[in-house]
């Protein structure tokens, strides 16, 4: 998906600078002050996958195949505490510092959705952070891909990650983490939870 110019400059100024400490601070304290007021995406109806995450499925199998054994966190909904959101914020950090902005010249049908490519654009931050976090333990139902556009009318791929409290969104565009309807993203469709094969189409805001 195809990033403008300036983005790609905002993303390097980000990346050089990083997240302040009082931005980490205030981020690894919010969890609880947030209970109540983040909502979740709610579906609109089943959608097909974007082509290229069927690509990605078949050279890269195991990310998308649910595991049937090891359960780390228990439950629906990964209840977040310091040390998970603090978890969050330093995989965020750590892709969008690691891998290079590079524009994708050739289209949809040059897309490619890399795990850790040395650069790369929002498909492979997405994935390689989704992939980060199965790593460490996180339940795959709650670690969604999902496809926006922005105000400036480009597509967009993210992180949302399911929590009791509610969405929120891994970003390659903002080194904050932050509820998914405070991004001012038109939401497309994205991954379900009960199967990551399966996509849905996105709830209009307010309906």
């Amino acid at each position: 998906m195809r990033k403008l110019k300036r983005i790609t400059a905002l993303m390097a100024a980000v990346i050089t600078f990083g997240i302040g400490q009082a931005a980490y601070a205030a981020m690894i304290s919010s969890p609880m002050a947030l209970r109540g007021v983040i909502e979740k995406i709610r579906f609109s109806e089943p959608t097909l996958a974007p082509m290229a995450y069927t690509m990605f499925c078949m050279r890269y199998s195991t990310e998308c195949t649910p595991p049937q054994h090891k359960i780390v966190f228990r439950g629906g909904s990964v209840r977040m505490t310091k040390e998970r959101m603090a978890e969050l914020v330093e995989i965020n950090a750590s892709v969008n510092r690691h891998i290079v902005p590079q524009h994708n010249d050739k289209g949809l049908a040059g897309e490619e959705w890399l795990i850790g490519p040395s650069h790369g654009d929002c498909n492979d931050y997405a994935v390689t952070k989704r992939h980060e976090l199965l790593a460490r333990g996180w339940p795959m139902r709650n670690l969604l891909l999902s496809e926006v556009i922005t105000t400036w009318g480009e597509h967009h791929l993210v992180l949302v990650v399911r929590t009791r409290d509610g969405d929120i969104v891994l970003d390659s565009l903002n080194a904050q983490i932050r509820p998914w309807d405070k991004t001012n993203y038109r939401w497309v469709r994205m991954q379900t939870p009960h199967n990551p094969d399966h996509w849905a189409s996105i709830a209009a805001v307010g309906v």
